[in-house]
């Protein structure tokens, strides 16, 4: 990301912060009172002439066909607005105003009939065929917004109907990107009160952010609710836990059956937390964890196998079955109300989850098979719901590679 870039992030961030006003009311929207109507063009004058458009004679058509148009108007209510000359195809077209109760449909069908008329029909609105989008502020600045084309890929899927457990730590419920999707906040941690720390509550942001709210940003899977497990703790500028909260967490996230864990944390292997992780997988509940390079195997909870570990860049080719997914220059939720830009396979790790939350939403039972866009690359999201669904709603990438799964 170059300097601009960051500039203009950070001032979408402080703008980000302010609740969005109620939007006005377009004056576009209102139904359309306009007609096009379409009056023979004489032949000659569609012939080269010494000044053509300009001369005597050519004005005094003009004048002519106006006139036309005037009686044409005044026989059927309606008020002349403008006119183009279509010699090519031999027509003058006429735009004029319904000023009465009759639709435009229905005073374009009166006219039609009119001898002096060729054809009229009312005006109509087209829309650019281009991707979808959304009013969140930060949107635009999202990695997920234009390389897996986020707003596309929520006409297939949203996390609707699913669960994601985050075991972190503390997540800012209150925070108007998250209020209202946050079902259960709980502290595992012995001898601290829940607190909204920013690691959890930016793992929270990614994952299930509210969308079309005109603040923030968008989460993977807005439509999906999150159970927060406060298992580590803010300790200055780092993130911490230890295998007490972590397994306490871990259980009470198990025993509520929920269709994604996300564990963006990594440390040595513990045998508590892997008996846990075991009975996880059993019962089908989807495990999500950040690979640590500058770990053996990237650490665990990512060396268990069947759980699904995502890093934010390309690891060993030995590591293969390890995901590449967005983690870096990531606009997400910071605690007290703000946003700012996080880096790390953390936060590549929340990506997948909400990934995985779509997944679950269209089949819950299915393998999870992501797909990358070349061996070793990065997770496509189109392309994966594409694959499970059958059906391509967004900008499907050519050449899909089956990168494994559980």
């Amino acid at each position: 990301m170059n300097g601009l870039r960051l500039l203009l992030l950070a001032f979408a961030c402080v703008v980000a912060t302010w609740l969005a006003q109620p939007a006005k009311a377009d004056p576009g929207a209102s139904e359309d009172r306009q007609i096009l109507v379409m009056v023979n063009h004489p032949t000659d004058r569609f012939l080269p002439e010494p000044g053509y458009g300009d001369g005597y004679s050519a004005k005094l058509r003009r004048s002519t066909r106006q006139g036309l148009a005037g009686q044409i108007a005044l026989r059927n209510r309606l008020t002349i607005v403008d006119d183009w000359a279509m010699p090519m195809i031999g027509v003058d077209c006429f735009v004029m105003r319904v000023s009465d109760g009759r639709t435009a449909a229905a005073a374009a069908e009166q006219v039609s009939h009119d001898a002096d008329v060729e054809w009229a029909e009312p005006v109509a609105l087209f829309a650019a065929l281009q991707s979808g989008s959304y009013n969140d502020a930060l949107y635009p600045a999202e990695p997920a917004a234009a390389q897996w084309h986020l707003a596309d890929l929520h006409r297939i899927a949203n996390g609707r109907g699913t669960r994601i457990a985050i075991v972190d730590s503390g997540i800012d419920a209150n925070h108007p990107d998250l209020a209202g999707q946050v079902l259960l906040n709980r502290n595992f941690v012995t001898g601290q009160r829940l607190a909204a720390e920013q690691h959890g509550t930016a793992v929270a942001g990614i994952i299930a952010a509210k969308a079309g709210n005109r603040i923030g940003i968008v989460g993977v899977a807005p439509g999906a609710r999150v159970i927060g497990l406060r298992a580590c703790w803010q300790q200055r500028a780092a993130t911490v836990c230890d295998t007490l909260s972590l397994a306490k967490a871990l259980y009470f996230a198990v025993e509520n059956k929920p269709d994604v864990i996300n564990l963006s944390v990594g440390g040595p292997d513990a045998r508590l937390l892997r008996e846990i992780l075991k009975i996880a997988y059993a019962r089908g509940i989807a495990v999500v964890a950040a690979y640590d390079p500058k770990l053996p195997d990237g650490g665990f909870p990512a060396s268990v196998p069947g759980v699904i570990a995502v890093s934010d860049a390309p690891v060993p080719a030995s590591r293969a079955e390890v995901y590449v997914s967005l983690g870096r220059d990531v606009p997400t939720t910071q605690p007290g109300g703000r946003w700012f830009v996080v880096n790390g396979s953390s936060f590549a790790a929340a990506h997948v989850s909400g990934l995985v939350a779509l997944m679950k939403e269209r089949k819950r039972s299915a393998p999870l098979m992501l797909v990358a866009q070349r061996r070793g690359g990065p997770v496509d999201a189109c392309a994966t719901l594409s694959r499970l669904t059958g059906q391509c709603g967004c900008s499907c990438a050519a050449g899909m590679v089956r990168t494994g799964g559980r």
